[in-house]
């Protein structure tokens, strides 16, 4: 977390010294320093969203103001994106796939399995970090700025309840739905690139031999991941705003590249353990 220094405060002699004599192994501890305090808040902000869920006296009908919000409007832009990384993905396995095994009866059944398994959640979850994620640390770090966080403060109300839950809720719900329709828009959008292109037959590609009850749920554990760290990072990003409307473009900033690198990360761990326990 970065530390807030008075705009009056002049740097003294004596700091301008330790600066130089911290050195790049200095800085590096600093840096790592940084990187845990923000972890714990982080940790400590995903706990308190988990509590107020269950406990929270958050205003009726913010989620689902929130879920039109996060869902609706990006539904359009998931589906153009979706469909285009479909039609990518196809032409380019068959083109690897012609020049190997001129062979496609499995190229519809492999692709479908791999859409399901991660592509479809890993894909359609980062162009949603950069919509949704942008979107919430503006709006949230634009209160802060303009001390509206404060004022519920003041009345007794925790931000986390108010601000963050209801994104929380209407993200990890409507993440599952969006993923699943980008993912239809992209294997169908596939199956049309396949036919064009490789005069692959429809019956042929809309193959579902391959999907199992693995692929499913390594597929929506992912979905619940996803749409769980959105808001969560997002939000905390904008919580941490500080220094106006400048602050504001850094904490956007720092929440698009934070949540995508914290959606790789998820990635990571829940594909080894899926392919941990489900190795078929």
């Amino acid at each position: 977390m970065s530390t807030q220094v008075h705009p009056h405060h002049q740097p003294q002699p004596e700091d301008v010294e330790v600066e130089e004599d911290l050195g790049f192994v200095g800085n590096l501890g600093a840096a790592a320093i940084d990187l845990v305090i923000g972890g714990r808040e982080l940790y400590s902000v995903f706990v308190r969203a988990l509590y107020y869920t269950f406990r929270g006296r958050r205003e009726k009908g913010a989620t689902l103001r929130q879920m039109y919000e996060l869902g609706n409007r990006s539904l359009f832009f998931l589906s153009i994106t979706m469909g285009f990384m479909g039609m990518i993905l196809v032409y380019q396995a068959g083109l690897q796939a012609k020049r190997v095994v001129p062979d496609f009866t499995m190229l519809g059944a492999t692709y479908l399995e791999l859409l399901v398994r991660d592509f479809a959640a890993s894909l359609g979850s980062l162009m949603l970090a950069t919509r949704v994620g942008a979107g919430i640390a503006a709006e949230i770090g634009s209160m802060v700025v303009t001390e509206q966080v404060d004022a519920l403060r003041m009345c007794a109300a925790d931000p986390i309840d108010f601000l963050i839950v209801p994104r929380f809720l209407a993200s990890v719900v409507m993440t599952g739905v969006l993923i699943v329709i980008g993912g239809t828009v992209a294997f169908t959008v596939g199956g049309l690139t396949a036919y064009v292109a490789f005069d692959v037959p429809l019956q042929t590609f809309f193959n579902m031999r391959l999907v199992d009850a693995g692929d499913l749920t390594i597929g929506l554990a992912k979905c619940l991941a996803y749409g769980a760290a959105i808001p969560i990072v997002s939000g905390y990003c904008g919580l941490s705003t500080f220094g106006g409307s400048e602050g504001v473009g850094w904490a956007t900033t720092r929440a698009v590249v934070n949540t995508s690198l914290t959606i790789l990360i998820l990635n990571f761990f829940i594909s080894g353990a899926g392919f941990l326990i489900f190795p078929g």
